[in-house]
C-alpha cells in the first residue's frame, strides 16, 4: 500500500510542476487587433499599454476610460467605435499589473500609484491643460476618485475633470461583497501564492460568469479573451497584490467618498442592478443618500456587474444623455 502511494506521488509531482507552468494562451485575432492598435509609454521604468483614437471632427472633447478588476482596457471594446463618433479623442489604458501593461512582482500595487499612472499618461499625451471626461468601472471607479481628490485639492500634475461617470464599483466598503476567491487572495499570505498558481481557466470562467447576468453571459471567445489578458505576462501571479485595493478602499474611505460627495464636477452613475458585488438596492440607496448632486441610470434588471459589456447600447444611451445634460 505504501509503495502504491509513492508511485502516485512520483507521477503527480512532475504533472503538477508542468501544470503550474502552463504557458499563457495565444492572443485571439480580436485581442491581437486591440493590442496592435495600441501603444506603450513608460512610467517609472514600466511599460504601460494604452489606446488613443481620434474620432469626431469639429470637437475638442476627450474621454478617458478606466477599466475594472481583473480585466483590461478591452472591456471598452464594445462601445469604442460609438465613443469615437462623439468624442475627438478616446483614450484607455491597462493599469499596471493588468492586460498588456507590465506586471512586476513582487510589487506593492496601490490605487495611488494607478492614479499617478493615469496622470502620467495625460501628461504624455499633452493633455495636462485639457478638461477631460472620465468614464470608469469597478476598480477604475476608485482610481477615478483618487484623481478627483487630487484635482479638487489643486495638487500639481493633476488631471482636470470636465465630468465623471462611474459604473458598478465598490466605492462604499459597507455595501461591497468581494467574491470568495478575492477574499482568500487578499487576506491569506500563506495560501495566496498557491491559489494564484492554481487558478485556471475553468475557475476564472466560473468566477467571472457569476458577476454577469444569466442572459448576458460572455461568449466562449469573450471569456477566453478575458483569461488571455489576465495570463499575459503572468498576470495571474500578481492578483493577490493587486487585490489589496479592497483593503485600501476601507482604509481611505473618507478620502475617496469625501471627494465624491464634495465635488462640483458633473457626476453620473450607470448601474447594473443584478450586481452581486455591489447589490441592489443597498448600494444605490446609499449612493443616492450620500451623492445627492449625481444623476443615476439604473439599467434593466437583468444587467449585472459589467454593464458596458452586458448592455452596451443602454450604457451608451445613459452616458450620452448625461454628457448632453450640461
Amino acid at each position: 500500500m505504501r509503495e502504491w502511494w509513492i508511485h502516485v506521488g512520483l507521477i503527480c509531482i512532475p504533472l503538477v510542476a508542468v501544470y503550474l507552468h502552463i504557458p499563457p494562451p495565444q492572443l485571439s485575432p480580436a485581442l491581437q487587433k486591440w493590442h496592435s492598435a495600441g501603444e506603450v509609454f513608460h512610467f517609472r521604468g514600466r511599460n504601460i499599454f494604452y489606446r488613443d483614437s481620434y474620432g469626431a471632427l469639429g470637437s475638442s472633447d476627450v474621454v478617458i476610460l478606466l477599466h475594472g478588476f481583473p480585466t483590461s482596457s478591452y472591456d471598452w471594446s464594445k462601445i469604442w467605435d460609438p465613443l469615437t463618433q462623439r468624442f475627438h479623442r478616446v483614450i484607455a489604458l491597462d493599469f499596471l499589473g493588468f492586460g498588456f501593461s507590465d506586471k512586476p512582482r513582487p510589487h506593492r500595487y496601490s490605487i495611488f500609484e494607478q492614479a499617478s499612472v493615469v496622470e502620467a499618461l495625460v501628461a504624455h499625451l499633452g493633455l495636462s491643460n485639457q478638461r477631460v471626461n472620465v468614464v470608469s468601472h469597478d476598480y477604475g471607479d476608485t482610481v477615478a476618485l483618487e484623481l478627483l481628490y487630487r484635482s479638487d485639492q489643486n495638487r500639481t500634475g493633476h488631471l482636470t475633470f470636465n465630468s465623471l461617470c462611474l459604473s458598478n464599483g465598490g466605492i462604499f466598503p459597507e455595501t461591497q461583497y468581494p467574491r470568495l476567491l478575492q477574499t482568500l487572495l487578499k487576506d491569506s499570505s500563506f495560501l495566496a501564492p498557491i491559489l494564484t498558481r492554481l487558478t485556471n481557466y475553468v475557475i476564472f470562467q466560473k468566477g467571472i460568469g457569476e458577476v454577469f447576468g444569466p442572459y448576458t453571459q460572455p461568449t466562449d471567445a469573450e471569456f477566453w479573451d478575458m483569461w488571455t489578458g489576465l495570463r499575459y505576462n503572468d498576470g495571474n501571479l500578481v492578483l493577490d497584490s493587486i487585490l489589496q485595493y479592497i483593503n485600501q478602499r476601507l482604509k481611505h474611505r473618507e478620502r475617496w467618498v469625501g471627494a465624491l460627495t464634495s465635488t462640483y464636477v458633473p457626476l453620473h452613475m450607470i448601474y447594473g442592478p443584478l450586481d452581486p458585488v455591489n447589490p441592489h438596492p443597498q448600494f444605490i440607496r446609499l449612493y443616492q443618500q450620500l451623492v445627492q448632486r449625481s444623476t443615476i441610470t439604473v439599467l434593466d434588471e437583468h444587467i449585472s456587474h459589467y454593464p458596458q459589456l452586458e448592455d452596451p447600447t443602454g450604457f451608451l444611451n445613459a452616458y450620452f444623455n448625461f454628457i448632453h445634460s450640461f
